[in-house]
């Protein structure tokens, strides 16, 4: 994935763009050097197009593409004119005054995927938080935060929860620790409130919730919470996602992505089924 310090997050489109700007220099036989002798620039300039770690100049991409031997006009429109709609600032564009590079990336890739799987071991998924929630969280995790800060980062909660509301909106698969649904945040009434809206998720067809019991025992996850975001374009593998205290790291790789897949599989087989978590959400309820 790239790195998302330079120039902000790319939108998926950039990524799948620059692959196959990458496809076409290498159909053409041509190294990273004859390409950036093209454009006269250096052949780092090249690395980062393809890597999706800077905009797509549309004279640059012009050029590379007859340079790689595309000479329909046809053809060459219809690709720059996706690179200028790659350029474009995604909607999370508008919060990025509470939006750090490295989670923006995160909701470019939550934004335009079509199976998002996670695992949660200590909050219910952004997508599912209640208002309420939200807020809490936000306070915990920013302690020195304005009311101003926190109340943006709220409202950037609750706008990345109008995915569902797409005409094909994304299946969400999730399993969440027991932990998760113990933890005191925001008291009782805020807690009520949000294992309600959980158990109405569980009736939405594009959502599937499951609970790690602690009776489990240990798991395949135990380390952290991860996701992993899958794509409707064959271009783009899919991507996991680990958070951390200060950053977060991307993981593209085969080998790397299979590891997380295999751990959710082993842990969906573990936990509490589908069918059940409704009901294991509702005795939750019950005892606060």
């Amino acid at each position: 994935m790239a790195d998302t310090r330079a120039g902000g997050a790319p939108t998926v489109l950039r990524v799948v763009l620059g692959r196959r700007l990458g496809d076409l220099r290498r159909r053409a036989g041509l190294t990273y050097e004859r390409a950036a002798e093209a454009l006269d620039v250096t052949h780092a300039t090249i690395r980062r197009m393809e890597r999706a770690e800077v905009g797509l100049k549309i004279p640059y991409v012009e050029k590379l593409l007859r340079t790689y031997g595309i000479t329909e006009q046809t053809e060459i429109d219809s690709f720059l004119s996706l690179a200028r709609e790659a350029n474009r600032p995604g909607w999370w564009h508008r919060y990025r005054d509470v939006l750090p590079d490295w989670f923006s990336a995160f909701v470019s890739l939550e934004s335009e995927s079509h199976v998002i799987r996670a695992y949660e071991p200590h909050y219910v998924p952004g997508l599912l938080q209640t208002e309420e929630y939200a807020r809490a969280v936000l306070r915990a995790g920013m302690p020195h935060a304005a009311e101003e800060e926190i109340e943006r980062g709220t409202a950037l909660r609750l706008e990345r929860q109008r995915l569902f509301t797409r005409d094909e909106p994304p299946l969400l698969w999730v399993v969440m620790d027991e932990t998760v649904l113990r933890r005191p945040i925001g008291g009782p009434e805020v807690m009520r409130g949000q294992i309600s809206r959980l158990i109405e998720a569980c009736s939405m067809p594009t959502v599937r919730l499951q609970v790690m019991p602690f009776e489990a025992g240990p798991h395949p996850a135990m380390y952290g919470p991860f996701h992993i975001f899958r794509f409707p374009i064959p271009e783009l593998p899919d991507v996991a996602y680990s958070e951390s205290l200060v950053g977060a790291v991307y993981f593209d790789q085969r080998d790397d992505v299979s590891a997380f897949q295999e751990a959710l599989d082993r842990m969906c087989a573990q936990a509490v089924p589908v069918r059940r978590t409704e009901a294991v959400l509702d005795g939750l309820r019950k005892e606060l």
